[in-house]
């Protein structure tokens, strides 16, 4: 009987066999942890519609289809996921993307195709049968010649025990397979990072019942996943992060050098931490509480070393200073709530669209430097035109998947009950002045070194305040020197500054800053100017734009520049802080949106006060657009769609507004000709949206005046070194200088661009000369005349000086004369524009002229040589 069974037995067994090789020869990979990319109709289609709520960009995929042709894809995710594994294989081939067909540690049953789940069973029986263990993927040449076929895998870095498996029971790990594959053929391997995002709440420091319960929204359980998914479709998203080339891993630094094990335990800390850190760059840092915040800063080191001296050289009890120094800590602190981060974003949005005509930005530039945030916290510096400045800008952060930075905002604004609301968006609060407060000023260095310590971004306004002129303000430093000391002292591996234009069609502020301007006192921020603030929503402001400037990198500039921070005295890292203040500034110029107000504004200013008729108005605009398309500056979306008609807007809303007036046009006109005057008294506000643009008109001005100075039509580039240099440094409180540039450069680019618009012509035969065409001394005095307001206020200002000792007027009262003396010389004519007698301009200049030791009559010589050489300008405009 025996033998009859063993018969029988044979005859099965060789069949099963025979079945066996006929299934191999068609599906080489006979694993659930492989899983084809065609599995059918219906099961497709029910995965496309479950996944269906997930949202995973284009530019997403830009990431790995840049990747050299033939390489090997695997994708890892940091949790054991089969939910993201399945996604992963429906969605990628979608977006143009590998599908991850192997699953390496995954065995997928149940959407395998039926007949491919029974010739698996089968091939695992017969191996079985034939060898008395169940087979193991790691161990046969299937798995290694299908990923080496180009095949592309799916791997997850942290599961339940899997440590446990690897380091004690040793078991085959995927990271290792994979190394051993890399060195045993040329094809390169890819490792590519990716993350499914359940929210972008921050992690707490103490979980939650909820988190506890169903798990975080990093690692949810299945319930917690599947009730998002369904609930709130929109909030779950996909990102891929940089991809990891095994080949250039396994020769970096010392890693040749280790055993695979090492190997492997290296490169899968190095995945993780960069899964990490992309986490981090959307949802920011883990979120501990205000109380757990302040007791990290008043029990530090370096904070209680402080106090205790502090106390012990001022003779006062150690409790009293403690007190003092948590006070001053709950004046400073944010108290960031990511809830009310959330519903501040629907409320910005809709202030946007009932007030603005919406927001233009440069999304490459900003997908950069979403990419730069995974290295280290982000210093965002924005030009500060508006107080709408620091609601738009963390909410284009926030709806770009980035986490709103925390903004330093004045004291000022720190009043009920928008304080409490703003220390909730991450506004924390600075005094204008830590003269005499020595505490006030260590507290708020550790403040400020803790948030970069624990990562977070920081929003400042390099200016110091709202631009009440519309111009860049020249850089404040003092923030800048605190960044860059607690950089020294290794609060976070880099620093990396964003510098951001921000800019309005139409600013809200306009009449305020005209009546400051003016000599009027500023209004104290408070409740009821929230309040009045409401008229504002009935109006529309045109367009926000806002553009992103590559970012800089401390570390980098520090290397560039051979500086070994450690080491630089004081005085040297002064040096480096202004230079870096202007060369933020800089960057903030060169990404500005010249907007088709501006541009109009312009060139209603530059002429006489004589009427121009439309033509001729747009003839000077065209001048302005040539040169400015020949810097390559960036112009509104509207101009370059259609400059006449983005120009015809601007117009017709500046006699809306009452700015210009049309009058009857003289005789012998075209007919149909219009003739415009502009209202004197609204002179000072055309001058503020001159100004948004006149950062991009200086080299130009400064230029063409030094040629028009020299009274000849021929020059050599040389003769106009020093004119340039002397208004460089003449209007160095009006315009930031360029610390990468010298003047030498700046002169030969614009007598480039003068060239190419026939403004000069070279010399025949003589090198480095230049001769100005008729036409061209007409157009030099369109560039010069963005001089003109500046000229006259300091020549108001130097005239006060000779009329005065210095002891004779106190500083309080200084600018109330000088506009006071500046309106009697422009009744008697003696200055032309009614916005050179600007507060701002007035106090540029007598700063200026004290840099120079200027303080009353009593500097007769000085004053005699700058008089001279403003009257000499001045002759030229």
């Amino acid at each position: 009987m025996i033998e009859i069974f063993i018969q029988i037995w044979g005859k099965i067994k060789g069949r099963i066999r025979s079945w066996t090789a006929k299934t191999l020869a068609t599906h080489p990979i006979p694993f659930f942890s492989f899983l084809p990319r065609h599995i059918g109709q219906v099961t497709p289609t029910m995965l496309r519609l479950f996944f269906s709520g997930i949202k995973m960009g284009e530019e997403q995929g830009a990431v790995a289809r840049n990747l050299p042709p033939g390489s090997i894809f695997i994708y890892a995710s940091k949790y054991r996921s089969r939910f993201e594994y399945l996604f992963c294989h429906n969605r990628f081939p979608q977006i143009g993307l590998p599908c991850p067909e192997i699953g390496l540690d995954y065995r997928i049953i149940f959407f395998q195709p039926v007949l491919r789940i029974l010739k698996n069973i089968i091939y695992i029986f017969d191996f079985f049968i034939q060898k008395g263990v169940f087979p193991n993927p790691y161990k046969t040449d299937d798995l290694r010649e299908a990923l080496a076929g180009g095949r592309a895998g799916f791997l997850n870095l942290i599961e339940k025990k899997g440590f446990y498996r690897r380091f004690v029971k040793e078991k085959n790990d995927p990271i290792r397979y994979l190394i051993d594959i890399q060195k045993s053929i040329d094809r390169s391997v890819y490792i590519i990072p990716q993350l499914m995002f359940f929210g972008r709440t921050p992690d707490r420091s103490i979980p939650s019942l909820l988190e506890f319960l169903f798990g975080t929204e990093e690692n949810p359980g299945r319930i917690r996943r599947i009730v998002t998914l369904f609930k709130n479709p929109g909030k779950v998203f996909v990102e891929i992060s940089d991809p990891i080339h095994l080949k250039d891993f396994l020769s970096s630094g010392s890693i040749p050098n280790e055993n695979p094990e090492s190997q492997s335990l290296l490169l899968r800390k190095q995945i993780i931490d960069q899964i990490n850190r992309h986490r981090q760059s959307i949802t920011g840092p883990i979120l501990k509480s205000r109380e757990e915040l302040k007791e990290d800063i008043l029990t530090s080191q370096r904070l209680t070393k402080f106090l205790e001296h502090y106390a012990h050289t001022r003779n006062l009890p150690l409790q009293k200073v403690r007190k003092e120094a948590n006070s001053y800590l709950d004046e400073i602190a944010a108290n960031y709530n990511y809830a009310f981060v959330r519903f501040a974003a629907f409320c910005v949005r809709w202030i946007i669209n009932s007030m603005f005509e919406g927001v233009t930005i440069n999304q490459p530039v900003l997908n950069q430097i979403k990419n730069q945030s995974k290295k280290g916290p982000l210093i965002f510096v924005p030009c500060h035109k508006s107080h709408i400045d620091y609601l738009v800008l963390p909410y284009i952060l926030f709806t770009n998947n980035m986490p709103p930075p925390h903004t330093v905002a004045g004291k000022n604004l720190s009043f009920w009950p928008l304080g409490p609301l703003f220390r909730s968006g991450g506004a924390f609060f600075i005094r204008r002045s830590f003269k005499g407060a020595a505490l006030y000023s260590k507290v708020f260095f550790e403040y400020v070194q803790k948030l970069l310590e624990e990562g977070f971004n920081i929003e400042i306004f390099i200016e110091g305040g709202r631009s009440r002129t519309g111009k860049l303000l020249i850089p404040k430093l003092g923030f800048l020197s605190i960044l860059m000391n607690a950089y020294r002292n290794g609060a976070c591996d880099d620093l990396t500054f964003v510098p951001i234009f921000i800019g309005y069609d139409r600013v809200l502020e306009e009449s305020a800053y005209l009546n400051e301007l003016e000599g009027g006192q500023k209004d104290p921020e408070n409740l009821t100017q929230v309040i009045k603030a409401r008229k504002f929503l009935k109006r529309k402001y045109g367009r926000i734009y806002i553009k992103f400037h590559e970012a800089i990198s401390i570390k980098d500039l520090l290397s560039k520049n051979r500086i070994h921070l450690p080491d630089i005295s004081p005085k040297e890292l002064n040096t480096f802080v202004r230079n870096l203040g202007y060369r933020l500034t800089n960057a903030i110029d060169r990404v500005s949106v010249v907007t088709p107000h501006a541009l109009v504004a312009s060139a209603i200013l530059n002429f006489s006060k004589k009427p121009f008729s439309e033509s001729q108005l747009k003839t000077r605009i065209d001048s302005y657009l040539t040169y400015l398309m020949s810097q390559n500056t960036t112009l509104a979306d509207s101009i370059l769609l259609d400059s006449q008609l983005a120009v015809n807007n601007a117009l017709d809303n500046y006699i809306q507004r009452r700015f210009i007036e049309p009058i009857s046009p003289p005789k012998g006109s075209p007919d149909g000709e219009r003739v415009f005057q502009a209202k004197e008294y609204r002179r000072p506000n055309l001058d503020y949206y001159k100004n948004n643009c006149v950062s991009s008109f200086i080299p130009a001005a400064f230029t063409a005046i030094s040629i028009l100075e020299k009274d000849a039509f021929q020059f050599s580039a040389a003769d106009l070194h020093g004119g340039y240099a002397f208004l460089q440094e003449f209007y160095k409180y009006e315009f930031a200088y360029s610390v990468d540039r010298p003047s030498e450069y700046l002169v030969r680019k614009n007598i480039k661009a003068f060239i190419d618009d026939a403004i000069l012509m070279p010399h025949p035969t003589l090198p480095d000369t230049y001769n100005l065409t008729s036409s061209g001394f007409r157009k030099l005095k369109l560039f010069a005349g963005f001089l003109k307001t500046y000229f006259e206020s300091y020549a108001v200002v130097l005239n006060f000086l000779k009329r005065y000792h210095h002891n004779t007027t106190s500083p309080k009262d200084q600018l109330r004369k000088i506009q006071n003396l500046g309106n009697r010389m422009y009744k008697r004519n003696e200055i032309e524009n009614k916005e050179s007698l600007s507060k701002m301009y007035c106090q540029n200049a007598v700063d200026f002229f004290l840099s120079q030791g200027i303080k009353g009559s009593d500097n007769q010589e000085k004053i005699d040589y700058y008089w001279d050489m403003i009257n000499k300008y001045l002759k030229q405009l």
